[in-house]
């Protein structure tokens, strides 16, 4: 009789080391030879058992496909590379570039994908918010890392996702403050003194983002049946190098050392002394001769919702057809130097407005109009919603304006005001309790008696006789 093992017959033996080793057939490799898995453990039933786990996926069809896996930060080089840039817009991919470089990569980047645990991504997040990120930031880097290896094992590189056995910081949902109808006036006050003051009383009074805002163009906006078609949206993206070393290409630009306590370099910052570059720095893309995919562009809208036309508000045509007039009167005194973008919202030169530059000019129109401050988002998107609220819009409609894919995002949006709670008690309370009725008004003295009163003493006089 053979002494061969029947086909996908797994082969336990002791070695010549001390170890004991399993042989595991898994099927056939691309080249047509055996695809055979190696394990080995220092006692008989460990290798046993892992010989039996690795024959439950092969059974299952959920093995592990052949040959070296790669490190977590070769896997997520090629996730972002090749496949999640044919899904994701521009500025989603650039954060998910963003937090990969930054803290993905410093955190869990050298081990390999299939030797990830949960207790990795534990850490990384602890040291993430011992280092003062936000529990926010924390999860859009877990849900990036979940995602890549979300794909890795569909294709069965890992035989499980650890992303999933992990749970990130609790976070706790950014509370909204949105404008009063007497700070919006008093903002569009101090707006009205700028030469950007439509772009302000569109951001205000028909909630749009900002950088939909900034992206109109007047080929997009229909005065004649005052319909606004958001298709277009302008954002700043980080330039790449495209260049073959990206290390090379921005030597002259790589700070090792950090700032002394003293530095006068960057005084002006507001963020402070920027970090110092890792050993391996691939940054300065700015600077590239060969740059690519970075600046000012016009990109489409996140959803197909956003693109949605919206009404504009009737009082507000007079004032885009004067602003209509007053930039076309630029525009011939400019001549040559005019930058045709075809833009609502412009610099003098025609050119796009910086998304930065705007959010400076809303903190200092906060400023002078004594409002507290807020997030651009709070002036502009949550206010249309609030302010839609209170003149007793209902909310379907409001989604529709602000263009949202789900009832549920738009409640988000519409925060609550104290003044309409206590209306709505106070009517609530009339409805179960009626007001109580006035007490009678007790009598009033007289020095002359009246008719009346004789009557009734000789009444009771003629009682007790």
């Amino acid at each position: 009789m053979s002494p061969r093992n029947p086909n996908l017959e797994s082969t336990v033996y002791l070695g010549d080391d001390g170890w004991w080793h399993g042989r595991v057939t898994m099927g056939v490799l691309d080249d047509g030879s055996p695809d055979r898995r190696h394990r080995m453990a220092r006692t008989e039933p460990a290798v046993r058992r892992k010989v039996r786990e690795l024959e439950k996926l092969r059974d299952k069809g959920r093995a592990p496909v052949a040959g070296r896996k790669p490190t977590v930060e070769q896997w997520m080089t090629t996730y972002l590379t090749n496949i999640a840039s044919l899904k994701l817009k521009p500025r989603s991919l650039d954060d998910y570039w963003s937090k990969t470089r930054n803290d993905i990569v410093p955190g869990v980047g050298r081990h390999r994908i299939d030797k990830l645990a949960p207790e990795h991504l534990e850490k990384m997040y602890r040291a993430m918010l011992d280092a003062g990120h936000a529990p926010s930031h924390i999860v859009k880097v877990h849900r990036i890392l979940s995602r890549a290896l979300k794909i890795a094992h569909r294709r069965r590189m890992i035989g499980e996702n650890v992303a999933t056995l992990v749970d990130p910081p609790s976070i706790d949902e950014t509370e909204t403050n949105p404008f009063t109808i007497e700070e919006a006036k008093a903002f569009l006050r101090a707006a009205a003194k700028r030469p950007t003051f439509m772009r302000w009383v569109i951001g205000v009074g028909q909630g749009f983002r900002p950088g939909e805002t900034l992206g109109f163009r007047w080929p997009y906006v229909d005065l004649d049946n005052g319909l606004f078609h958001p298709k277009w949206q302008l954002q700043r993206l980080t330039w790449r190098h495209g260049c073959q070393d990206a290390h090379a290409c921005g030597e002259r630009l790589h700070r090792f050392e950090p700032c002394p306590p003293d530095c006068t370099r960057h005084e002006n910052y507001k963020r402070g002394c920027p970090k110092p570059c890792p050993p391996d720095c691939v940054k300065h893309a700015s600077t590239c001769p060969e740059r690519k995919g970075g600046g000012l562009v016009f990109t489409r809208p996140k959803t197909k919702k956003s693109t949605s036309p919206v009404p504009i508000a009737p009082p507000f045509i007079p004032y885009l057809r004067a602003h209509k007039k007053e930039q076309d009167a630029l525009k011939e005194a400019a001549g040559d130097t005019w930058q045709e973008y075809n833009l609502v919202f412009c610099r003098p030169d025609g050119s796009p407005i910086d998304p930065h530059d705007d959010w400076e000019e809303f903190k200092e129109l906060l400023e002078e109009a004594g409002i507290t401050d807020r997030r651009l988002y709070d002036g502009s998107r949550h206010t249309t919603g609030t302010i839609l609220n209170e003149l007793k819009v209902d909310m379907p409609t409001i989604m529709e304006i602000l263009r949202h894919t789900q009832i549920s995002q738009t409640r988000r949006y519409v925060k609550g005001r104290s003044h309409l709670s206590q209306d709505a008690m106070r009517r609530m309370g009339d409805t179960f309790m009626p007001a109580p009725e006035p007490a009678p008004e007790p009598p009033t003295e007289t020095r002359t008696e009246t008719r009346d009163r004789r009557a009734a003493r000789a009444q009771r006089r003629r009682r007790v006789r």
